[in-house]
């Protein structure tokens, strides 16, 4: 039987801050505070994805002789932190590579 091979999905943070550093603006102090703030919520993001993964998605809550089964209450606060980078992603102002591209006259006509 064949192994599957695994799709590692995370891309290093450095790699990530290291593309957007280069599609924006950066001496635009706006547009690298939100490459700062984007790499905060998805260190933010994997850390809470890798507590969830270690403990479960459903946790047993006692209160006295009762016990309850409930959902990872980090499952919220990730979908909170996605939404949030998302939001992020929509507000970059990238520097658009046809813009730099000189145009002669016969191409305009």
């Amino acid at each position: 039987m064949k192994k599957n091979k695994i799709f590692r999905t995370n891309v290093s943070t450095k790699h990530i801050r290291d593309y957007l550093m280069s599609r924006i603006d950066t001496s635009n102090p706006v547009e690298t505070e939100k490459v700062g703030r984007y790499i905060k919520h998805i260190e933010m993001y994997r850390e809470m994805e890798r507590t969830v993964k270690k403990d479960g998605v459903r946790v047993i809550t006692k209160n006295g002789s009762q016990e309850f089964t409930k959902s990872h209450p980090l499952l919220g606060e990730i979908n909170k932190v996605n939404t949030a980078i998302m939001n992020i992603e929509r507000t970059f102002n990238f520097i658009d590579e046809d813009e730099e591209k000189t145009f002669s006259a016969k191409v305009l006509i």
